[in-house]
């Protein structure tokens, strides 16, 4: 199902009624604001593994320009089409760049827009993860703020960590912290303020190296410290595999089943371990999938099957 113009949803009903199904909805956002650092490729594996969970899961790209989840999407309905084979896919939708851009106040029409689609997405599925484009922008603060967990990957280097902190070459000690940890800090304290929710900041090194070096045991040490001091966790991601820039070029993912005729998706010793490095980071992540999780989806699953007329989304989601 993708978000498209003209596309329906049932009605969430009334204000308080729709305002606590919401809190039935877990958010994850996926955001960096370096490109290049993983967040697609996890945002992807994330939604695939809680659809295989049975879970109703929904994907939105926010980076209209780029549109790397929207183009995985794509690719990936394209071969399930060609190879005649159905895989565990997530609904996705796209909010359009061209309707609302980098520098849109938050009390604009467009953004209330965005707010209202954004609502109805969420009041139709467990989970929902948005992929944040790599810039500032006020629709990544935006999502920042509705976070329930806030999924930071970086390169493993310090190239990468100044997303981060400013770190002193010669000492390797915190100078500053940087803009995005900043902001990330204003989400967490605007979102406790309003709801009293609490945003699950995990910080996820991706392209790891199998051996360990100095250079990875110092990023290491300053992870640590920072941690401590910004409040968030650390998780192991995605190692520097080929693998998964052939799978994204096909739509695939770790944690897919595939065809054995398949030459590039035939399960090999660099997909097993692919897949194991996802199923570790999920479980890192600590999401609510366990027994009470499924009972909570399961009554609002009910709830929403006793509804009847339908939603429309605003025009900025498309597909």
């Amino acid at each position: 199902m993708w978000g498209a113009r003209g596309m329906h949803f049932e009605e969430l009903g009334a204000v308080g009624r729709h305002e606590r199904r919401l809190q039935s909805c877990h958010v994850i956002v996926c955001g960096n604001e370096k490109g290049g650092s993983g967040k697609s490729t996890t945002a992807m594996h994330v939604a695939v593994s809680l659809v295989k969970l049975g879970f109703c899961v929904a994907t939105v790209d926010l980076d209209g320009r780029q549109q790397t989840l929207t183009r995985y999407a794509r690719y990936r309905r394209r071969w399930m089409e060609r190879s005649g084979v159905e895989l565990p896919t997530p609904n996705h939708f796209l909010v359009s760049d061209d309707d609302i851009g980098g520098p849109t106040p938050f009390a604009s029409p467009q953004m209330q827009d965005f707010d209202e689609g954004m609502g109805a997405v969420m009041a139709a599925h467990d989970f929902v993860v948005i992929d944040t484009p790599g810039a500032h922008t006020a629709l990544s603060v935006f999502a920042h703020r509705k976070a329930d967990t806030l999924i930071t990957p970086i390169n493993d280097s310090f190239i990468d960590f100044d997303v981060l902190a400013n770190i002193d070459p010669e000492t390797f000690e915190i100078n500053e912290l940087a803009q995005y940890a900043g902001a990330v800090r204003d989400a967490r304290r605007r979102r406790r303020q309003k709801s009293g929710g609490i945003i699950d900041w995990v910080v996820v090194r991706n392209r790891m190296a199998q051996v360990s070096s100095r250079n990875e045991k110092r990023v290491h040490a300053c992870l640590c410290e920072l941690s401590m001091e910004l409040g968030f966790r650390l998780a192991h991601g995605i190692g520097e595999r080929v693998i998964f820039r052939e799978w994204f070029q096909r739509g695939l993912t770790a944690l897919d089943d595939f065809d054995a005729q398949d030459e590039v998706a035939r399960l090999s010793l660099s997909h097993l371990a692919a897949r194991n490095e996802m199923r570790r980071l999920i479980e890192a992540l600590r999401l609510p999938i366990d027994e009470r999780g499924r009972n909570r989806v399961e009554t609002r699953r009910q709830w929403l099957g006793s509804q009847l007329a339908p939603l429309q989304l605003p025009d900025i989601f498309v597909g």
